[in-house]
């Protein structure tokens, strides 16, 4: 529980002991990030930083779900690329097909859908021969 400032005690003087107290204890001892320059401080003023950090930290999208989809699908095949088993390439594509599938019947706002679900067979053959080099 915290303490309350003694009355008679500036602010400043009073948050100095309690700086200085846990200082003595250790507290402030193996921070995350000790050492290390604080991230955009030295960046201009952006007053919807808040908003951007937000963003990026709960991985939120502010895309309609029409353009989600199809930077989801460009990521998507990238990753696929990269899968070591066909079996992988298959399950990856019918994923993305399913996600696809699923916006473009529920999509009610943003720009209409017109992504058609992927072909499997062309996706498998594009990683096939990026396997052998080609």
């Amino acid at each position: 529980m915290t303490r309350e400032k003694p009355p008679g005690r500036s602010w400043e003087s009073w948050t100095e002991e309690q700086i200085r107290e846990a200082q003595a204890e250790g507290q402030f001892a193996g921070l995350a990030g000790k050492g290390q320059p604080i991230p955009g401080l030295l960046d201009p003023y952006d007053p919807l930083w808040w908003v951007k950090k937000l963003i990026e930290r709960e991985k939120l999208s502010v895309l309609p779900a029409a353009l989600e989809i199809r930077a989801r699908v460009d990521h998507g095949l990238e990753a696929i690329r990269t899968l070591p088993r066909e079996a992988e390439v298959r399950d990856a594509v019918a994923a993305l097909n399913a996600e696809i599938a699923r916006v473009n019947r529920s999509t009610a706002e943003g720009p209409p859908t017109s992504l058609p679900p992927l072909d499997v067979e062309a996706v498998v053959a594009d990683w096939r021969q990026r396997r052998q080099g080609g």
